[in-house]
């Protein structure tokens, strides 16, 4: 590691602090880009949002282990050694990668500064911090790099809590109770005779350590962490794994939760962010004062996705070299025609449809650039429908009538549908046969109360949500 101080935000110089060879570094990548992958599939949805708002990843000798920093210019970055990586295999990268994603949530969870600069308070983040990256990633222990186990043993940990309260004649805490939140671990902390306030060997603050004398040498590198950057990015995570928990994903919605109960004590600060991203609705509770429609924010994200696939992006090389040469971060272009999208909205007359949720629909297809909304209403055959017009029916439900005219084989008043349509938004209750459309992909089943889910559960799963179309 070389000896100097390192601005840890001067990313051009990272990128050429590299001494490690070039198949150390090519390993290091395939790991990193593995134990994402995990991530994605897994491991921690909260892990794999917070790495892909890091826009750069770069492979550095400049620092000892790696870290996530956030500087003032908003940009987010993961910063990892790749001999270090390479050193503590798959299973330790994950776990360091998870230590640190968990490390940028809590920092914000907890902003109280005089909190934050307790020892104790510190020892007690590591701890929960690794609790749960061991139980999460299914390893017994932590990573090892030279015989050395790295950061704080939460076994250790608690271990020298009970050794020193039974000392002092008072019954300790079983270890699963002691690590239930962050200030349960601190309050058990504070209570010792002699509470741990020993440096925190955690994987991101040893960066900030020379590499000889065990940790203790001089400052080489400048952790860049600035609060409204770290703020912006972590709430945007949060936000973004709250809607794929209210949208059904079981191990968004199990992450977050754990997340919110290990935080501990709710302030007004934490209980607000929380309310905002509708903890009350993933616990199942009902909030009497306040109302969030959760599957209005769900659809928005899903049908702009929907509508991405006609867009194509160019790296345009020449200027790109140039805005880099000038220390500017490379840019994406788009190229060639656009042409309108068409949305085909289904409104199932046999369902609960307020004109609230055709309002609103309405809103959001005619506020969506180059957008062009086709409307019918359905019972057991295909009918016209306009916006502001009643809805009329009574029959038997046929999903597969919309399936036809969607794809182009069934004629509505003689017309057939016009274009072939980026996104079909189905509103339903849903009961009625099952079907399979050929590009299941750009189907979305908005599913009114008392309705049946069972798009989602369809080979291949369609985009489906519960809509709340009554008064809670």
């Amino acid at each position: 590691m070389t000896s100097l101080v390192v601005d840890l935000g001067d990313r051009r110089r990272l990128h050429a602090l590299n001494d490690a060879g070039d198949e150390t570094t090519a390993e290091a990548v395939r790991l990193k880009e593995a134990a994402l992958l995990d991530f994605g599939v897994g491991n921690s949805v909260i892990g794999s949002w917070l790495y892909t708002k890091c826009h750069h990843h770069i492979a550095t000798t400049a620092i000892d282990t790696a870290a996530v920093t956030a500087t003032g210019d908003g940009v987010c970055a993961l910063l990892f050694n790749p001999e270090f990586f390479v050193a503590i295999g798959l299973d330790g990268v994950k776990f360091v990668l998870f230590h640190e994603a968990r490390h940028l949530i809590q920092r914000h969870l907890h902003t109280e500064a005089a909190l934050r600069s307790d020892p104790v308070f510190a020892i007690a983040i590591e701890v929960s911090v690794n609790h749960v990256a061991l139980a999460r990633l299914g390893v017994p222990s932590l990573p090892v790099r030279d015989g050395e186990p790295i950061g704080v043993d939460p076994r250790e940990v608690h271990e020298k809590y009970r050794a020193d309260l039974v000392e002092q004649g008072l019954e300790p805490l079983p270890y699963d109770e002691f690590v239930e939140t962050d200030f349960g671990v601190y309050t058990e902390l504070r209570r010792m005779a002699e509470p741990i306030v020993r440096r925190v060997p955690c994987l991101h603050l040893l960066l900030c350590l020379g590499s000889g004398g065990g940790g203790h040498g001089t400052p080489l590198v400048d952790l860049p962490l600035d609060d409204e950057t770290v703020a912006r990015i972590v709430e945007r995570i949060l936000s973004d794994v709250a809607r794929q928990a209210h949208a059904g994903n079981a191990r968004a919605r199990q992450e977050l939760l754990d997340l919110a109960a290990r935080s501990g004590g709710i302030d007004g600060q934490r209980s607000k962010m929380w309310g905002s991203l509708g903890l009350s609705a993933l616990r199942g509770e009902t909030q009497k004062t306040r109302r969030v429609d959760w599957w209005k924010r769900w659809l928005v994200d899903v049908l702009a996705s929907r509508l991405r696939d006609g867009e194509r992006l160019v790296y345009p090389k020449k200027l790109g070299a140039v805005l880099l040469s000038l220390g500017h971060e490379p840019m994406l272009l788009r190229r060639g025609m656009e042409r309108e999208k068409v949305v085909l909205v289904a409104m199932d007359t046999s369902g609960s449809m307020p004109d609230a949720v055709v309002e609103w629909l309405t809103t959001l297809v005619g506020q969506t650039d180059g957008v062009a909304a086709q409307w019918v209403s359905f019972d057991g055959e295909v009918m016209p429908f306009a916006p502001g017009e009643r809805v009329l029916g009574g029959g038997g439900t046929n999903f597969q009538n919309v399936v036809d005219y969607a794809e182009g084989r069934l004629a509505v008043d003689g017309k057939h549908i016009e274009g072939r349509p980026d996104a079909v938004i189905m509103v339903t209750d849903g009961y009625a046969p099952h079907v399979k459309p050929r590009d299941p992909e750009s189907w979305i089943w908005l599913i009114t109360d008392g309705g049946v889910t069972w798009p989602e559960q369809a080979d291949p799963p369609m985009a489906c949500h519960r809509v709340h179309t009554g008064e809670r």
